[in-house]
């Protein structure tokens, strides 16, 4: 009885499996390009990065299952297509709608764990990722120092130059910290500093006859100040409010009253739902013309994924800003997705009663 079905499932599980392996490869590749030339410029600690690449991977899978089931299925239909298959399978008698079947069969288990990564483990993973690198990136970490070049947090703009460090002891000699503020930026020079706490939270330096200077961004009251000793308090490095919701739990989320958690609530909850009524809206548009080429439908198949992608992200800002109200909020898209589905399917289901006339 599922014959069709599960002839039509294994034609795109292959490609699945494949795409999966093939994108998860190249984003993985791309974020280590990127974390190993921070660990290189020694604001990121080596034994770091491949521990945040596994964290980041877990962070995009919820976009690349989706995106690669949603490509296999619209390759695989197109190839049934280019040589005839489907046209046979309608001949045979059988309904149109064994092939979304055969797609919803395939793509319900995947549409689960998308929505368990979505909601668990895209959390759990921002928090692991923050945790790493609020504890390896501190710039006052001296195991991520090189002396006698600008060392340049980016986070925070705060910029340390030494002639010589000591790794065993973090001092650093003829130590120069350039420390960036909101309306006023602090400059220390001074013979020895070292290191009393890296924490990112409350970095301290000790500081040994050495200058400070406090410029003021506006006005003339700049400060200039010799010392002999000086206990340094620096700006910690505060986290970006949307990386924090991005980490906070979905159960947190689902009882806050802010705007911009709802938004973060709805994109994870339509997630996987999203995933199979693309993989199905796949089925329509992969339709062609007997031998006509089995790679034709790539080019309105990608346009509509970048339609949706979009209108899914606006969607999730105009929610975050109170533009749009949350019902139906991020949802509006999957419910779009919805409505266009039931369309294809009413119109296959009308040739397919003009034929039975």
């Amino acid at each position: 009885m599922l014959l069709i079905e599960r002839y039509i499932i294994a034609e795109i599980r292959r490609p699945v499996s494949v795409m999966v392996g093939i994108l998860t490869f190249v984003f993985a590749s791309y974020s280590a390009q990127r974390y190993l030339t921070q660990a290189a410029n020694g604001t990121l600690a080596l034994q770091s990065v491949l521990d945040i690449v596994v964290y980041k991977v877990v962070i995009a899978l919820e976009m690349l299952v989706p995106v690669a089931l949603y490509t296999s299925v619209a390759i695989a239909l197109g190839r049934l297509y280019h040589d005839s298959e489907v046209t046979a399978i309608l001949a045979s008698g059988a309904s149109p709608l064994r092939l979304y079947r055969a797609i919803a069969l395939i793509s319900l288990p995947i549409a689960v764990a998308v929505t368990a990564l979505s909601v668990y483990g895209r959390p759990w993973a921002y928090t692991q990722t923050h945790r790493l690198e609020q504890a390896s990136r501190t710039d006052l970490d001296v195991n991520h120092l090189l002396p006698q070049r600008f060392n340049l947090n980016q986070d925070n703009g705060r910029m340390i130059l030494a002639e010589h460090i000591d790794h065993a002891t973090g001092s650093l000699e003829n130590a120069l910290i350039y420390d960036p503020g909101e309306g006023k930026t602090r400059v220390f020079r001074s013979k020895l500093a070292k290191v009393v706490d890296p924490n990112p939270d409350d970095p301290i330096v000790a500081m040994t006859n050495g200058t400070s200077y406090a410029l003021e961004h506006q006005g003339t009251k700049d400060v200039n100040i010799v010392f002999n000793n000086l206990l340094l308090h620096l700006k910690p490095i505060a986290p970006e409010p949307d990386t924090i919701r991005k980490a906070t739990s979905t159960a947190m989320l689902s009882v806050s009253t802010m705007a911009q958690d709802k938004a973060e609530l709805q994109w994870r909850e339509t997630r996987g739902v999203s995933a199979i009524l693309l993989a199905l809206l796949a089925v329509p548009l992969s339709r062609t013309a007997p031998r006509k080429g089995r790679f034709s439908t790539l080019l309105p198949v990608a346009a509509l994924f970048a339609v949706i992608f979009y209108a899914s992200n606006i969607c999730r800002t105009l929610v975050a800003n109170a533009t749009l109200p949350l019902m139906p909020g991020v949802w509006l898209v999957p419910l779009l997705m919805a409505a266009a589905l039931m369309v294809f399917v009413g119109r296959d289901l009308a040739v397919l009663r003009r034929h039975l006339k």
